[in-house]
């Protein structure tokens, strides 16, 4: 006989039901909810914390779940234990844990050490049941099962930190951080599973609508095969975001345009559409000859893109396809206005990122707090976004005249200097690079060139060594215009 556990909004009861040796093991409940004297009266197994109920993958895993620290008693849940079923459904991930527990009431069956134990849960609204994961997914990231003849993997150099060496290819990861995925590693169930719990949206890395290209672009097998799954999320009610990644000669032109057409009809479920070049750095050997794009074939996929937004524009109000900045950087073209991207929908991918960036800087121009003395700087940059970004500084020189600053291209040595972008520069090529200049107090860097939540570059060179090494100190700026301003 199962346990009962209910709870409102102040209190929780749990009904315990002995069956022999079977004792109540360990609950771990939400934080600023009150023990009733009968759920108390069962000890110190018995624990406010931010979880409910430990988990793991039954038998799939053998990792300890997290420490709960919000009580001085708590203690791991034992290893081994964990839900593996909810109303009768297998566990595989958080996806599944989060979408079969959100309901007023469900039944947990676990795996503990003494074998099965099953809970009926009872509760006066829905919502989140928490629980903490040895992993954020509750699982391994799934790898992929492509070699595409672009993939900037592959041309990383060696002796890189070993987490920059995984490629992921998981439909899990592009609904919970944004990553984009091509399909090739999933299975019609997988597909089913996303449309019944609605997991929206999705992105997908589609690169052509043509089957037999698609095969050759990914060399994989099942690179055409997996495009039927575009049209059934479509229809399946799932919003879908897509990637394009250009390689001149391969898929851009006449195969662009075919590309464009199909996902066309797939709009606007398809709610957008961004393409972006190819990188090219000097690691390419044994691998697919590419040859960069320059400023007219830049020009030529500007204009395909473009033609096809005007006809997104006409049929739905919007415009859906667009081209990154740096097709407009490599065509020496002005960066569209603001208008021209709608809300902004891949800026992630680099579309529309300067338009913002430049829109947020003149409207913090005109509302920066004037500091009594400007203090001197040096914005280092990619050789791409310098021109635009010594532009900015000229027009808040016409506003401040006191302001002194200058901006640095600085070359990408590090993987070629084909690689013009800022996020890819390196603390080494930085340091290099403005060693014994005069840099002014300080230093500003944009905050894509930090691995994400720290201050360390791509060849683990950090801040500090950096401002130890310029004699100045280097300053991380958020990638908006309001936090330029400021740093400036």
């Amino acid at each position: 006989m199962p346990d009962s556990i209910w709870y409102s909004n102040n209190e929780v009861n749990i009904e315990k039901n002995f069956v022999g040796a079977h004792a109540l093991d360990y609950y771990y409940l939400p934080q600023n909810f009150s023990l009733s004297p009968e759920c108390s009266a069962y000890g110190s197994k018995l624990f406010a914390s931010h979880t409910c109920v430990g988990y793991e993958k039954h038998r799939a895993f053998a990792r300890d779940l997290i420490p709960m620290d919000a009580h001085p008693d708590s203690q791991y849940v034992p290893a081994n234990s964990g839900v593996f079923r909810v109303d009768g459904n297998e566990l595989n991930d958080t996806l599944d844990y989060d979408f079969y527990t959100d309901s007023k009431s469900f039944h947990l069956k676990a795996k503990v050490a003494d074998g099965i134990r099953e809970w009926d849960v009872r509760r006066e609204e829905r919502g989140p049941f928490g629980c903490d994961f040895s992993t954020y997914l509750g699982d391994q990231k799934h790898s992929c099962s492509n070699h595409c003849m672009f993939c900037f993997i592959d041309q990383l150099p060696p002796g890189m930190r070993e987490s920059l060496y995984f490629k992921d290819d998981d439909e899990r990861l592009s609904f919970l951080f944004g990553n984009y995925i091509t399909m090739t590693n999933m299975q019609d169930h997988e597909i089913d599973r996303i449309i019944k719990m609605h997991i929206s949206p999705i992105n997908i890395s589609v690169h052509t609508t043509n089957p037999q290209l698609r095969v050759r672009m990914l060399a994989n097998k099942r690179g055409g095969e997996v495009l039927k799954y575009l049209p059934r999320l479509v229809e399946g009610g799932i919003a879908v975001n897509c990637q394009l990644v250009l390689c001149r000669g391969i898929n851009d032109g006449d195969e662009l345009r075919r590309t464009l057409s199909d996902l066309l009809e797939l709009t606007p479920m398809v709610q957008s559409i961004a393409a972006v070049p190819c990188g090219v750095t000097d690691y390419r050997e044994k691998l697919f000859k590419q040859t960069p794009y320059d400023a007219k074939t830049s020009a030529e996929v500007i204009d395909i893109m473009e033609e096809f937004g005007d006809e997104c524009k006409r049929r739905h109000g919007k415009r859906i396809i667009y081209p990154s900045d740096e097709w407009y950087l490599k065509a020496g073209r002005p960066i569209p206005p603001e208008e021209f991207y709608e809300d902004f929908d891949q800026l992630e991918n680099g579309v529309g990122l300067m338009r913002s960036l430049e829109d947020d800087f003149l409207a913090g121009l005109a509302t920066v707090d004037v500091p009594i003395r400007f203090s001197p700087f040096t914005i280092a940059t990619g050789t791409a976004a310098a021109p635009f970004l010594g532009g900015l500084v000229q027009r808040a020189q016409a506003d401040y005249p006191g302001l002194r600053g200058q901006v640095i291209a600085v070359e990408n040595d590090f993987f070629g200097h084909t690689i013009d972008v800022a996020g890819l520069l390196t603390g080494q090529d930085i340091s290099a690079q403005l060693r014994g200049r005069d840099l002014g107090d300080r230093v500003l860097i944009p905050i894509h060139m930090m691995r994400h939540g720290e201050t360390v570059f791509l060849d683990d060179y950090t801040v500090e060594r950096l401002s130890r090494e310029l004699g100045v100190p280097v300053q991380v700026v958020d990638e908006d215009g309001f936090a330029l301003v400021d740093a400036m």
